[in-house]
């Protein structure tokens, strides 16, 4: 019986993406497809935002052009009938990949289509890209930088990504852009404009998103800074912060929690949930922070706000490949330090970081 589910249900997949394949036509992969008469290519004069190996930014124009995405490993940008490189997003098993792999080559654009008047940026790049903090502030914000360096925001009719979540509300309201209508992807998961708006990707180039974290450019850890910096929201709070990610990701946990608390609570750490505090709360509280301890995980993304010398202590299972905060402290010039813990085998579902209380305190001293 389960087989026979397993074989309709893939009859009936097969016959929907061919349906509209016959619908919206076959998508093919054109090695010449940037030299479209309908795509426009502006590169960055702007010798300041560069990327990390130097090179400049191009922000891209399509006329008339389609996006698609499978909101988990693809986005597809697409000009008549052509994938477009460089800017559609193909990150298969956590690599990314050339346009030619992308999903809709073989299953075509299985969505009715929506069609919106105006110009569209799209911040579309799938799975925890849209949601998570840490790649909102170091992939779309910028990305919206990246558009204004080329065309005025007020031009702009709609940003197509999720339904904004509150931090990423606040976030564009502290720099007022919370004008700024949303076309939710998840909603809309293939659509049309007059104008589709795409620019190159802030700092993933190449490989494993987790191991590329390392190419941030200062210019994105500047230009956040110098946006939100001074709009930090004061409240009391402590300067020696625990980051509690207990209620989090099922990674990055201690598996000795209440001793972690203990220990640190006697030094004078207080535990922040960050998931509870506002975006400009969360800014004041990093901008204040003399000390800082905490299990790797995107609340550390809010070292970007924190002052010159401010001292760090992250924590992080030594097959974990992910350096970004350390990238982040050397750019700010932050006293950082890492605990690296040994790999735990089998059941992590308590967690999957022993950090020992003798550990911690050599570092702290």
């Amino acid at each position: 019986m389960k087989k026979i589910k397993i074989i309709a249900k893939n009859l009936f997949k097969n016959f929907f993406r061919f349906l509209f394949k016959l619908i919206y036509g076959k998508i093919i992969y054109n090695k010449e497809n940037l030299k479209s008469k309908t795509i426009q290519i502006s590169e960055l004069k702007n010798s300041k935002i560069i990327n990390y190996f130097g090179n400049k930014y191009n922000v891209y124009k399509i006329i008339n052009g389609r996006v698609y995405t499978d909101t988990v490993e693809s986005v597809a940008v697409i000009d008549g009938k052509s994938i477009i490189d460089n800017i559609s997003y193909q990150q298969i098993l956590g690599n990314l990949v050339y346009a030619n792999k992308n999903i809709v080559l073989k299953n075509g654009t299985p969505r009715f289509k929506k069609k919106f008047k105006g110009r569209v940026l799209s911040l579309a790049q799938g799975a925890s890209g849209h949601t998570n903090y840490s790649h909102w502030l170091f992939d779309m914000l910028p990305k919206i930088k990246l558009y204004s360096e080329i065309y005025n925001l007020n031009d702009l009719d709609f940003i197509y990504l999720n339904n904004l979540n509150s931090f990423q509300f606040e976030s564009l309201k502290l720099i007022g852009l919370d004008h700024l209508k949303v076309i939710d992807s998840n909603k809309f998961r293939h659509i049309q404009a007059d104008e589709i708006i795409c620019t190159d990707h802030p700092s993933y180039y190449s490989g494993y998103i987790l191991e590329q974290a390392k190419n941030l450019p200062i210019w994105i850890v500047e230009w956040l800074r110098n946006n939100y910096i001074n709009k930090a929201k004061k409240f009391e709070c402590n300067n020696k912060v625990y980051i509690d990610r207990s209620s989090g990701a099922k990674h990055c946990q201690f598996i000795n929690q209440v001793e972690i608390d203990g220990y640190l609570k006697e030094k004078g750490f207080t535990k922040y949930k960050l998931e509870n505090l506002s975006f400009g709360n969360q800014l004041y509280l990093f901008k204040n922070a003399k000390y800082i301890v905490g299990a790797h995980g995107a609340g550390l993304s809010n070292l970007a706000f924190c002052n010159q010398n401010t001292n760090i202590i992250e924590v992080r299972p030594d097959d974990h490949p992910n350096t970004i905060y350390r990238r982040l402290s050397d750019i700010n010039k932050l006293n950082y330090r890492l605990i690296s813990t040994r790999k735990i085998n089998g059941d992590k579902k308590n967690g999957d970081i022993n950090l020992k209380v003798e550990e911690l305190k050599v570092f702290l001293s």
